[in-house]
């Protein structure tokens, strides 16, 4: 079973649907129990860092999280819930973050040409960085997925497994050991998207990055 955290931040009816549609079973949900018993687990976000950090802690799933994924649970952040995997951003001044994941978030406008547009939107192709990830066993090298982003994942060399280029290379997906995530959006990226969704789900608790 896959569950979808519900905790008041994220694009859920999108997902949901996107694993129904690769035959997942799924759940959205903010029951301990239920994210307990899941196979994988995944952690939607959109909007504001400090928010959402503040949802996750307010209703405890902050530290649930963390014990899932020390236990060997699968679990997946996307697009802001991919943020908050690190251990700390500096949106709008400097917020803590799970620390799962090693690094920190910092505003894309750093590193870009200045006439770039932000947020950065639109259809971008992933470049595979080391050894293929599993989590790409479905696509290829340039296939292109959709963004939808102010800020980026830095300091976290180790753990990148694609970035995109937006007038600099920015971190596109990352994995520490049975931790996941991706910028971009997988629900909103076609047959690619639902082809990462898939080998997520086809991931077994025990297998590593």
């Amino acid at each position: 079973m896959v569950a979808i955290i519900d905790y008041g931040v994220g694009n859920l009816f999108s997902l949901k649907s996107s694993f129904a549609q690769i035959g997942a079973d799924v759940v959205v949900t903010d029951d301990v129990e239920v994210l307990k018993k899941a196979d994988h687990i995944i952690l939607p976000g959109v909007g504001a860092f400090e928010d959402a950090a503040r949802k996750l802690h307010d209703c405890g799933l902050d530290k649930i999280l963390i014990e899932m994924a020390h236990s060997g649970k699968l679990i997946m952040g996307i697009c802001l819930g991919m943020q908050l995997l690190f251990e700390k951003s500096y949106e709008y001044g400097e917020h803590e973050g799970l620390g799962l994941i090693k690094g920190s978030v910092r505003p894309i406008e750093d590193v870009i040409p200045k006439d770039y547009k932000i947020p950065h939107i639109g259809w971008n192709a992933l470049d595979f960085k080391g050894e293929k990830s599993p989590l790409f066993s479905g696509i290829s090298e340039g296939d292109h997925v959709y963004f939808v982003h102010s800020f980026y994942a830095s300091d976290c060399d180790d753990a990148v497994i694609a970035t995109s280029e937006y007038g600099a290379d920015l971190t596109a997906a990352v994995a520490y050991k049975n931790v996941y995530g991706c910028q971009f959006h997988p629900e909103k990226s076609g047959n690619t998207g639902l082809a990462i969704l898939k080998a997520f789900v086809e991931m077994k608790e025990g297998d590593l990055c």
